[in-house]
């Protein structure tokens, strides 16, 4: 077998026309971010940061007008009392979800922790289906690829709210692109125009050129330690829509009639502000390593998803490990080549809001960051690793060297 270091470089040249296609959206996206800079004149004073209340915290509101602009929404919060993406998706839902509303996933099973938030899964009293709202989901096709004859028959007038989940989450299946989000979007609105139509929107931010409320989404949300936060980000998560949508989620997050007035930002404006403004460019970085490992994992007979050369709606890579062992292999070998306790070997455990254990290998400089390297998978067959993240590609570059000097290293000793 050829040196791991020269299956790299091979893959290197051979992925380099899609690193070029990354940096033309990079550059889009950055032109957009920096528009929204100078159109909101950010200056040094925005940075200070608020206690207690947060009243008038003028840091604060600039990043939720940038935030607004950037996504294509009428107004933003952005809140690290929003402690996670999944916060900050039921906070939605809870907001704008009444006893008697119909709820309908249009792309399959939502993701793990949304699923006990559902009540899907699990008999949590204050999850949505315990509290009398119905809920139904439009099961994907054969290809794992949203079905407009499913959604033609499942959504009716009477759908208060239509939730599409761009990312794959922990599935085998192809996330969404924007054009794909538009064409949902206007499927809908043929049937429904009334449905409120919320887009799960993590992983997926930068990485095309439009995001889902530039096609017509309602509403979407997400995580500050994911994409946006461009790896500086501590903690938080954000929502993005329409106004009067807002206001509701708003009051949700608080209390009625507090709504976005108050909420301390801690010292933490400038850190937004500046991961906001990395964000397209780490996003680029995190693609190219994605790229680069689905080409590696390919090269070396591993089942992924999306190949090399496929289009991507987020920046999960997919890696079928086919056995427990190569699982976890793999996502130790990620936690190996990490910046921060490298020297601590991952093991699968319980995870709130996951039914099976979860290998979860990131050696991050915040804790769960999505948007730093790092590598999970749920233990259920075939042993999946979602790969996610890298501040810069050559991390990814060097974990890869590592995975793979592991992976062949275990199968000789066991040959």
């Amino acid at each position: 077998m050829q040196s791991v270091q020269q299956l790299i470089h091979e893959a290197k040249t051979a992925v380099r026309p899609k690193w070029d296609e990354i940096e033309r959206i990079k550059l889009v996206n950055q032109a957009r971010v920096l528009a929204a800079f100078q159109d909101h004149h950010v200056s040094e004073y925005h940075f200070a940061g608020s206690t207690g209340y947060g009243y008038n915290d003028s840091g604060r509101e600039t990043i939720e007008s940038i935030y607004a602009q950037i996504f294509g929404g009428e107004a933003a919060l952005v809140r690290p009392q929003l402690v996670s993406g999944t916060h900050a998706i039921a906070t939605c839902l809870a907001a704008l979800l009444e006893p008697g509303d119909e709820l309908i996933s249009l792309t399959g099973a939502p993701y793990d922790t949304l699923q006990q938030v559902i009540g899907i899964k699990g008999d949590l009293p204050r999850s949505l289906v315990c509290q009398g709202i119905s809920y139904r989901e439009v099961p994907l096709d054969e290809e794992g690829r949203w079905s407009k004859e499913g959604i033609l028959a499942a959504v009716s007038p009477g759908t208060k709210m239509a939730l599409i989940q761009r990312s794959r989450g922990y599935s085998w299946r192809p996330a969404l692109s924007i054009d794909e989000i538009g064409a949902i979007v206007s499927l809908v609105r043929e049937i429904s125009p009334k449905t409120i139509i919320f887009v799960d929107n993590c992983y997926g931010e930068f990485v095309e050129t439009q995001e889902p409320c530039h096609v017509g989404a309602d509403l979407i949300a997400g995580s500050l330690i994911k994409n946006p936060g461009g790896g500086l980000v501590a903690g938080g998560g954000y929502v993005v829509g329409s106004a009067h949508l807002l206001e509701a989620v708003a009051d949700r997050m608080t209390a009625p009639g507090l709504g976005g007035k108050l909420g301390p930002t801690f010292g933490l404006n400038r850190w937004i502000l500046q991961g906001l403004w990395m964000a397209p460019h780490v996003v680029g970085e995190a693609l190219a390593g994605a790229v680069l490992a689905a080409k590696v994992m390919e090269d070396l007979g591993y089942p992924v998803s999306p190949r090399w050369n496929e289009p991507r709606g987020d920046i999960v890579q997919a890696v079928e490990m086919s056995t427990k062992e190569a699982l976890l292999t793999f996502c130790q070998g990620i936690q190996a080549a990490s910046p921060v306790d490298s020297f601590v070997q991952p093991v699968p455990g319980d995870m709130p809001g996951y039914e099976d254990p979860v290998i979860m290998a990131g050696g991050t400089f915040i804790q769960g960051s999505s948007i730093e390297l790092s590598a999970d998978g749920p233990l259920r067959a075939p042993y999946i690793a979602y790969l996610q993240g890298g501040l810069c590609k050559e991390h990814v570059e060097l974990a890869l060297r590592h995975v793979v000097e592991s992976l062949v290293s275990k199968t000789e000793g066991s040959a």
